[in-house]
């Protein structure tokens, strides 16, 4: 049986957007094996297939360090592999890539397009015009690599995940809304947020997804208001995918929630703040209505950046140009679209 090893450790978001991918991969090459290499906690979104293993990387004790990638290259070429696929792009999976290269596999690179969104995320000179869907780059990878997978046409969403649980089962639809990100300037202003929330839960089940220190603001929100919960206090990763799996609508920011959903057919409103959808991290199947994003005729410079992290002085308030009512009207839409 061929073997094949996909490289990508993080971030989850970008973990997750392999998931369509390797789906159609695993369905079109069943007599293939697909060999995940990742980080332990992913584990849970590459359980779908028989012909689809996983390998935690262990960055913290036996990968950790220059030796780790070394003795990371052992153990995976113990794995016996045919090909490499390499979705991130980095200095570890560089090495890795390199020396599976001496040893004449045959390795393909995911293509980051870092002059292209260099030109699109620049101050001066910009070049605003979309960049081709991360989705599309990881494909490419693999049709490199001598696979024929068209995303569009190959692609099988699977049935929601059986949850542990029957006290998430309710006769009002379900709303996922995971307000914060890991960058403030993609954070919609949490005043306006209050008001999608107290909103949507008058005649909606809402669900609050954060962690850490996002879970005071949340839980202070889920005493507020009738019909909100925030389910991250008690469930683990995994019970929180489950749920995530069976909702009707997500809301979500620039962030992995968005992700998680859409890749269960899940419907998901992304809020961006000081980055775009042309940057190419659009959720999976999305639709330009559910992509929401900041006034550029007000604040000319977005994207700022790729991942958010870059600050203009000037543009702290800029995610107060998107439209409260706008959001709320399109939540209303899609939640009716599925009631009729």
């Amino acid at each position: 049986m061929k073997k094949t090893l996909i490289l990508r450790f993080s971030s989850l978001g970008d973990v997750v957007m392999t998931v369509p991918i390797i789906r159609c991969l695993c369905e079109r090459y069943p007599n293939d094996q697909f060999v995940v290499v990742s980080r332990k906690k992913f584990k849970p979104f590459f359980e779908e297939y028989q012909n689809l293993t996983f390998f935690h990387v262990d960055f913290e004790n036996r990968h950790k360090g220059l030796f780790g990638i070394f003795r990371l290259f052992k153990d995976l070429k113990k794995v016996k592999p045919n090909k490499v696929a390499d979705l991130h792009n980095v200095l570890r999976t560089k090495i890795i890539s390199f020396l599976f290269q001496l040893c004449f596999f045959n390795v393909k690179t995911l293509d980051k397009m870092r002059s292209e969104r260099k030109k699109l995320t620049r101050s001066k000179n910009k070049v605003f015009k979309p960049l081709t869907p991360i989705h599309f780059k990881y494909q490419e990878v693999f049709n490199k690599l001598g696979y024929q997978i068209d995303l569009i046409k190959d692609h099988k969403f699977p049935t929601p995940k059986a949850l542990n649980s029957n006290e998430f089962f309710y006769n009002k639809q379900k709303v996922g809304i995971a307000p914060f990100a890991k960058h403030n300037g993609k954070v919609y202003p949490l005043d306006l947020m209050q008001k999608i929330i107290a909103y949507l839960s008058q005649n909606n089940q809402v669900f609050l997804f954060g962690f850490g220190d996002e879970l005071k603001i949340l839980e202070k929100w889920e005493s507020s208001y009738k019909n909100v919960e925030c389910p991250s206090t008690n469930l683990n990763f995994s019970e929180e995918i489950q749920l995530i799996s069976n909702l009707d609508l997500m809301i979500s920011m620039d962030s992995a929630n968005g992700h998680i959903a859409s890749i269960y057919n899940v419907p998901v409103i992304t809020i961006w703040g000081l980055t775009h959808p042309y940057t190419g991290f659009s959720t999976f199947n999305s639709v330009k209505e559910n992509q929401f994003t900041v006034d550029r005729t007000k604040f000319p410079l977005i994207p700022t950046s790729i991942y958010g992290n870059k600050k203009i002085n000037g543009y702290e308030e800029s995610m107060r140009s998107i439209d409260l009512n706008g959001i709320i009207y399109r939540a209303n839409q899609i939640l009716n679209q599925i009631s009729s």
